[in-house]
């Protein structure tokens, strides 16, 4: 998803986590011990509604949203730095992903608070609020159900102590359903029939998950959101008459309870409410119908929620995990088993795909000593997995299989990865065959001026790699290209065998291969190895 591709870490390290919701900015600056371990320098969190408006029309942030986010976030940044963070990894939620003049916001945020947002889709927000849980909570043998509802989505999460096995995101929110129901975030008291109409809106919603988790067993249930934060909080505090702990456990019995509190209530007696924050006074009885609906939904009695965890914990775990990873024989990442889940759900040809993608990879290292380009680690692992899925879209018509390919891995929720990563693996999977990126094409317009650069690069190694496997037999053992002159390459290559398919193949398409490189190209026939 996000922060550095596998690498050797080194410790102490300091690093500043910003989480931008929907509802507010939260910010987490770590030192990082060791690949297991972290202390906690500093905590901040700031209500911005950054969602507000935005979700009742076209899906636009608007203005003055914008500038209290830009300002909160420029804010922490620079707390995070002044308390010796050498790197700030950001990433943004449902408001930013669903917002229509996403990229106008995340430019604001480079220019103006100095920091590089990953916007990610809501199952990868899922994993990482469960791994944020794991952080906090030890599992041992149970399984799980976390639930995180934000400001325009809640995610839900299934799984143990070694991660999520099911993340799943729902439209719904505090602010987006209370936008819904305006009465439910008015001056007065609110209806039991609104209520009940906002708890059936949420069931409707939230079908596809149910039955997608039906007869899975749930041992313990956590809520991780302010929005249950605060629901446990009157429950403890208005209810029982206690003091809020860090995991306070209630009942569905006592949540109905509170309901009734908050909504015979007016909006300023709520916000007198004990327990409640008053800024979210207006959003919580839709946080309140979405957790009520969810427990009904999953048969749960009981959730504990969690103070201070979540997505930005989660974050932390996930940098760990990615900058801790030993490179020879390791274990697969989040990444590596969610693109391998999706290749093999389409029955792709895996030694077709692993041998383009190791020559591929030949020609990406062997570019690079020739100074055709100075992409690093980053660019490479995801120019490997755009390698594996390149074939993927055969599943549905090989005739147009890098349609289907590009389809298939825009809209796979694939896990660990953000929007713009997941946009530049997919314009590669469609550009490595028939026409070449250019404006004409809206999944190349649609990148940005970086991303468009690192596509053309990588759709024609691509290209190059899969002409040399034509036959599909790995007629061809390595492959490189290297420098002849200022504006020629060779291309060398070791067959395995009998290599005639795809020579002609390489010869056919030169033309095409030379207009990408902007080279003259010459192919080069090694001794077999």
């Amino acid at each position: 998803m996000t922060g550095s591709p596998a690498s050797s870490a080194r410790y102490p390290e300091t690093i500043g986590f910003l989480d931008i919701g929907t509802n507010s900015v939260r910010l987490l600056v770590a030192c990082l011990e060791d690949a297991h371990s972290w202390t906690t320098l500093a905590q901040q969190k700031e209500p911005v509604r950054l969602g507000e408006g935005e979700f009742g029309g076209e899906s636009v942030l608007q203005p003055a949203a914008m500038d209290r986010a830009v300002l909160v976030c420029r804010t922490l940044a620079d707390l995070a730095r002044s308390r010796g963070a050498s790197e700030i990894v950001a990433v943004a939620t449902s408001a930013t992903r669903e917002a229509q003049n996403q990229s106008v916001f995340v430019h604001r945020l480079r220019d103006e608070a100095g920091i590089e947002v990953h916007v990610v889709s809501g199952p990868e927000e899922a994993r990482l609020i469960f791994l944020g849980v794991l952080a906090t909570v030890h599992l041992e043998d149970a399984h799980a159900l976390v639930v995180d509802i934000g400001g325009g989505s809640t995610e839900i999460a299934l799984g143990g102590a070694g991660g999520a096995d099911s993340t799943d995101s729902l439209r719904l929110g505090a602010i987006r359903l209370t936008s819904e129901f305006p009465e439910a975030g008015g001056p007065g008291p609110v209806t039991a029939a609104t209520y009940e109409a906002m708890r059936r809106h949420v069931q409707v919603q939230s079908a596809r998950v149910r039955h997608k988790l039906a007869g899975e067993s749930i041992d313990v249930a956590y809520g991780t959101s302010g929005s249950i934060r605060n629901l446990a909080s009157v429950v403890v505090r208005a209810l029982r008459g206690g003091t809020p702990q860090r995991i306070d456990t209630f009942t569905r019995a006592e949540l109905r309870k509170v309901v009734k509190l908050l909504r015979t209530a007016d909006l300023e007696a709520r916000r007198k409410v004990p327990g409640l924050n008053p800024t979210r006074a207006d959003i919580v009885l839709a946080g309140a119908a979405i957790l009520d609906a969810v427990m009904e939904d999953f048969g749960l009695d009981k959730i504990s929620a969690i103070g201070e965890c979540g997505l930005r914990e989660g974050l932390v775990m996930d940098h760990l995990a990615r900058t801790s990873r030993a490179v020879p024989g390791h274990a697969p990442t989040v990444r590596e088993q969610s693109v391998l889940a999706l290749a093999r759900a389409t029955a792709f040809d895996e030694q077709h795909a692993r041998h383009v993608t190791a020559l591929a990879l030949e020609l990406f290292d062997s570019s690079r000593e020739a100074g055709l380009h100075a992409y690093g680690a980053g660019e490479r692992e995801l120019f490997e997995y755009a390698c594996l899925l390149h074939d993927i879209g055969a599943f549905l018509s090989y005739s147009d299989h890098h349609v289907h390919g590009h389809y298939l891995v825009r809209n796979a929720d694939l896990l660990g990865f953000d929007q713009a990563e997941v946009e530049i693996m997919a314009a590669t999977v469609l550009f490595h065959r028939k026409g070449r990126p250019g404006s004409r094409h809206a999944a190349f317009t649609a990148l940005d001026r970086a991303g468009r650069r690192t596509v053309r690069l990588l759709a024609v190694l691509l290209r190059m790699a899969e002409y040399l496997d034509r036959s599909h037999t790995q007629a061809v053992a390595h492959v490189a290209l290297r420098r002849d002159g200022k504006r020629a390459l060779v291309l060398e290559v070791q067959p395995a065998h009998d290599w005639r398919l795809e020579r002609w193949r390489l010869e056919d398409r030169r033309e095409t291969l030379e207009k990408a490189l902007g080279r003259a190209l010459t192919v080069s026939e090694l001794a077999a190895g």
